[in-house]
C-alpha cells in the first residue's frame, strides 16, 4: 500500500470511498508521522484521541454512505482558530491555558463535513510575524533545506506550522489566516499552496483577531484541487460575523482544470522591483508563458499605488491590534499577573504575556491613533488603502481577469538571520501580498519552481472579488507545467 500520508485529500477520498483504508488507518498514519516529526515543531497541541474518536465516527459514516465532503480527512488547525474544550492559545503565554467553550465557525463547518483534527498548529504569536519565530512555543522549523546545508529554515509566517505540517505530510491539510500575507508566503517558502480567500468569504467567528479589515482565514493544501476542496467547506455566510458575505459557494473543484483560454492576465509594471533576484523575474517570466501557453493573454498593467501599500499596511494592521488586543488585561481570563492595584495588573499582565513584536505592534498602533497623529497617520493610511482598492478595481475594469506576481522577494531563509536588528528587515517580506489585504481581494501562492540552492519559490495570482474559482483555474496551469515537489526527508 502507498505510504498514506503522501496521499493528496482527492486521493485519500477515492481511497476511503473504494475501501481500501479506513479513516482510523489514515488517522493512524498521520498521528505516527507527527510523532516523528516533532523536531519541526510544527504542531503546539496533539490531540490523538479527538482524532482516533473523530476518524471512527468517520469510517461508520462513510460505511453507511452518509459521509460527508471531508469524512476520514486528517487536518491540522492553526492555534489561532478557537476549538471548543481544547486549548488555543494564538501562540502567546498571555493564553497560556485558555479552553474556549465554543468552535470557530470554519473549524465547525470541516467537523460537519467529516474532517478529523489532528491537533493545534504553531503559528507567530497573534499572527504577529513573516517567519514563525514569534510564537511562545518556539519557531517552527521549514522542512525544506539548502542543497548541501544543514541550516535551520524558517517556513514563513504567521502561518508556519499550517505550512511546514502539510509540506512535511504531517496532515493532508491545514486551517490558516492571512492579515498581510500569512497564507501565501509561507505556501511559497515550503511548495505548498495557500489561498487567501476574498474578504467576507471565510467567517471571522471564533478566529483570534489581529487586524480585523485585513483577518481573512484560508486553507494550504498540498495542491489546487486539495485547496479548492477545504476552501468549498471553509466558505460561507455567516450571521455571527457582520462582515461575512451573503454569496452562494460555488464548487471550486469544479473550476480545477477548466479552460483558461481567452483570459486576460495583468503583469503589473510596479512589482519590478530594484534589486529583485534574477532567479524571482526568470521565475516570473516562466510563469507569464506557461499561462500564455495554455492559453491566456499577457497584458502589462499598472498598480501605481503599491509603492506605500507596505507603510499604509503597517499603519492599519497594528492600529487595529492595538484596538483588538486591549482585552488581554489580565481581568476576564488568560494571564493574570499578581500586583498592588489593578493598573499595575494590567501592566503587568500585559508585560509579561505579550512578546517583543506583539509589544512593538501595540505600541506602534497606539501612537498612531492618539490625539494629534490620528489624522496625520491612521486617516492617511486608510486614504491610501482607497487609492490601493481603485488601482486594482480600474484593472478588472479593463477586462483583467487576474494579475500574477512573485509570491516572496526571496526563498526562505535561516532561523534568526532576519529582522533581530532591524524590524523594518522582517516587515519587507511581505512586500507582494500586503496589497491583496489592503484591498480585500482574493490571491493564490502556487508552487512554481527552486532557487540555485534547491528552494521552492511561489508565484502569486490575484483575483477579482468573490472569483476565487479563477484562481484555481489559472493556478492548476502553472502547478501541471511546473510539476509537483516534496522536501527530502532530513527529520
Amino acid at each position: 500500500m502507498t505510504d498514506l500520508t503522501s496521499l493528496t485529500i482527492a486521493e485519500a477520498r477515492e481511497g476511503l470511498a473504494s475501501k481500501s483504508f479506513t479513516a482510523r488507518e489514515l488517522t493512524d498514519a498521520h498521528l505516527a508521522a507527527i510523532e516523528g516529526a516533532r523536531v519541526l515543531n510544527a504542531y503546539v497541541l496533539e490531540t490523538p484521541e479527538r482524532a482516533r474518536e473523530m476518524a471512527r465516527a468517520a469510517d461508520e459514516k462513510i460505511a453507511k454512505g452518509e459521509g460527508g465532503p471531508l469524512a476520514g480527512i486528517p487536518l491540522g488547525i492553526k492555534d489561532l482558530f478557537a476549538t471548543r474544550d481544547i486549548r488555543t492559545t494564538a501562540c502567546s503565554k498571555i493564553l497560556g491555558n485558555f479552553i474556549p467553550p465554543y468552535e470557530s465557525t470554519v473549524t465547525s463547518q470541516l467537523w460537519r463535513d467529516g474532517a478529523v483534527l489532528l491537533g493545534k498548529l504553531n503559528n507567530d504569536e497573534f499572527a504577529m510575524g513573516s517567519s514563525n519565530e514569534t510564537s511562545c512555543f518556539g519557531p517552527v522549523t521549514n522542512p525544506w533545506r539548502r542543497e548541501g546545508s544543514n541550516t535551520a529554515l524558517v517556513p514563513g509566517g504567521s502561518s508556519g506550522g499550517s505550512a511546514s505540517a502539510v509540506a512535511a505530510l504531517l496532515c493532508m491539510g491545514a486551517t490558516a489566516t492571512d492579515t498581510g500575507g500569512s497564507i501565501r508566503q509561507p505556501a511559497a517558502f515550503t511548495a505548498t499552496v495557500g489561498i487567501k480567500p476574498t474578504y467576507g468569504r471565510c467567517s471571522r467567528w471564533g478566529i483570534v483577531a489581529f487586524a480585523s479589515s485585513l483577518d481573512q482565514a484560508g486553507p494550504i493544501a498540498r495542491t489546487t484541487r486539495d485547496a479548492a476542496i477545504l476552501m468549498r467547506s471553509m466558505a460561507g455566510h455567516d450571521p455571527k460575523d457582520t462582515t461575512s458575505v451573503d454569496v452562494a459557494v460555488p464548487d471550486y473543484e469544479a473550476a480545477i482544470g477548466k479552460s483558461v483560454k481567452g483570459m486576460k492576465v495583468g503583469i503589473p509594471r510596479e512589482y519590478r522591483l530594484d534589486g529583485m533576484p534574477a532567479e524571482i523575474e526568470k521565475l516570473w517570466s516562466e510563469g507569464a508563458q506557461w499561462l500564455k501557453a495554455a492559453g491566456a493573454e499577457l497584458v502589462e498593467v499598472s498598480l501605481p499605488h503599491t509603492k506605500y501599500a507596505l507603510p499604509a499596511y503597517y499603519i492599519v494592521a497594528p492600529a487595529e491590534a492595538s484596538s483588538n488586543l486591549a482585552r488581554y488585561d489580565g481581568v476576564r481570563y488568560g494571564l493574570r499577573e499578581p500586583a498592588k492595584n489593578i493598573i499595575e495588573m494590567y501592566e503587568n499582565t500585559r508585560a509579561d504575556g505579550f512578546g517583543d513584536e506583539v509589544r512593538r505592534r501595540v505600541l506602534i498602533g497606539t501612537y498612531v491613533l492618539s490625539a494629534g497623529y490620528y489624522d496625520a497617520y491612521y486617516l492617511r493610511a486608510q486614504k491610501v488603502r482607497t487609492l490601493i482598492k481603485k488601482d486594482f478595481e480600474d484593472c478588472f475594469a479593463k477586462g483583467v481577469h487576474a494579475i500574477l506576481t512573485p509570491a516572496t522577494p526571496s526563498a526562505a531563509f535561516g532561523i534568526g538571520e532576519k529582522g533581530g536588528a532591524d524590524p523594518v528587515e522582517m516587515y519587507l517580506n511581505d512586500i507582494f501580498t500586503v496589497t491583496v489585504n489592503m484591498a480585500g481581494l482574493p490571491g493564490i501562492a502556487v508552487p512554481a519552481g527552486k532557487d540555485t540552492q534547491g528552494l521552492p519559490l511561489g508565484l502569486q495570482l490575484i483575483g477579482r472579488p468573490f472569483d476565487e474559482e479563477t484562481l484555481f483555474s489559472l493556478g492548476e496551469v502553472i502547478e501541471q507545467a511546473a510539476g509537483r515537489f516534496a522536501a527530502p526527508r532530513w527529520w
